[in-house]
């Protein structure tokens, strides 16, 4: 029997959204970056998660050790650890999610900006990999900066003439949990009922919730608690780098809506109607190659790109501040991607 918390924890990813266990596909999920802050607690989640069959985790160290632990877990999945170059095409061979934890973590000074030069470098090569050997999945990009890193993705796809527009997705469900949860809390309504939609991009200013689109509405904030809502929504990663003094960063909710995103995806895949969440896709919202906004997930990755919808006044003030930055890091990211 599962025990209360595997059933807890499954519900909590399902979202109350049904499926049928016995008619669920075979799914293989990889985690590449599986023995990192993120990676770890992240493979957690997904050995936990019913849709999952086949768990494959890789990174160049560790994984062997963190792939027996989670083994031990009592949930269905079976899990494999990969470790070093020579491996990784064994561990996405057959992925239909691919999910990218791998890179540095942010520390106290840095911001996403700074880790760019590490990490996509590791996006690139693992972009290739992924190009070769499981050019069908769906990618799930977490290594930041997710504004640049999407694009280096992309590009790298291009070249290799696998690129779907439809199965690259940025992950910026953090911004969403942070979002609903701080909105619940200063409105005062449970945070399981509140959904925000938050777009544009992944990182500072590029972060814009839409607290006028929250639901259920709130007429107990005042325009200085929306703005106030808004910056932190916006500073929620540097938050947690300077709780932790400089000993980590937004690991463990990251991990969460790492897992929340890809539950999703699965369930999109699997043919279950109706899955929207907010992602950085390629997109024709704005005049931007990508921009992050609520999509419809399905059997072929993104089914629809939504608009923005109403905006208040606040709020246009802040998608066109946001988009000057959002330009540069995306065509950071392509420049990367063809000078490397």
């Amino acid at each position: 029997m599962k025990s209360s918390l595997l059933k807890s924890t499954s519900e909590l990813l399902r979202r109350s959204r049904g499926y049928s266990s016995s008619a669920n596909p075979e799914r293989k999920v990889a985690i590449l970056g599986a023995a990192g802050g993120i990676g770890q607690p992240l493979s957690l989640l997904m050995k936990l998660n019913p849709l999952v069959s086949s768990l494959s985790l890789y990174d160049i160290a560790g994984t062997v050790g963190v792939a027996a632990d989670v083994s031990h877990i009592d949930s269905p999945a079976l899990v494999k650890g990969f470790m070093g170059d020579d491996q990784l095409g064994e561990a996405l061979e057959g992925s239909d999610v691919v999910i990218i934890p791998a890179g540095v973590p942010r520390k106290p000074g840095m911001t996403r900006d700074d880790l760019f030069n590490i990490n996509a470098g590791i996006v690139k090569a693992l972009s290739t990999a992924i190009a070769k050997h499981c050019p069908n999945a769906l990618v799930n990009m977490i290594s930041n900066p997710v504004n640049s890193t999407v694009p280096i993705a992309a590009e790298v796809f291009k070249k290799a003439g696998t690129y779907d527009e439809k199965k690259l997705f940025g992950v910026t469900t953090l911004d969403v949990v942070r979002a609903k949860t701080f909105y619940a809390g200063k409105a005062g309504v449970p945070v399981t009922e509140v959904n925000v939609p938050v777009v544009g991009g992944h990182a500072g200013i590029t972060i814009l919730p839409l607290f006028s689109q929250a639901t259920p509405a709130s007429n107990s904030l005042s325009q200085e608690d929306i703005v106030a809502l808004t910056k932190r929504t916006q500073d929620g990663g540097t938050e947690v780098v300077e709780a932790k003094a400089g000993k980590g960063s937004a690991t463990l909710s990251m991990a969460y809506a790492g897992a929340v995103f890809a539950d999703a995806c699965l369930k999109g895949l699997n043919g279950v109607p109706d899955i929207v969440e907010c992602s950085f896709v390629q997109s024709t919202v704005t005049e931007l190659p990508f921009f992050a906004s609520k999509v419809r997930l399905g059997k072929n990755g993104v089914e629809e790109v939504f608009g923005l919808g109403e905006l208040s006044d606040f709020e246009k003030k802040g998608l066109e501040n946001l988009k000057g930055e959002l330009k540069a890091s995306i065509e950071k990211g392509i420049k990367f991607a063809h000078g490397n």
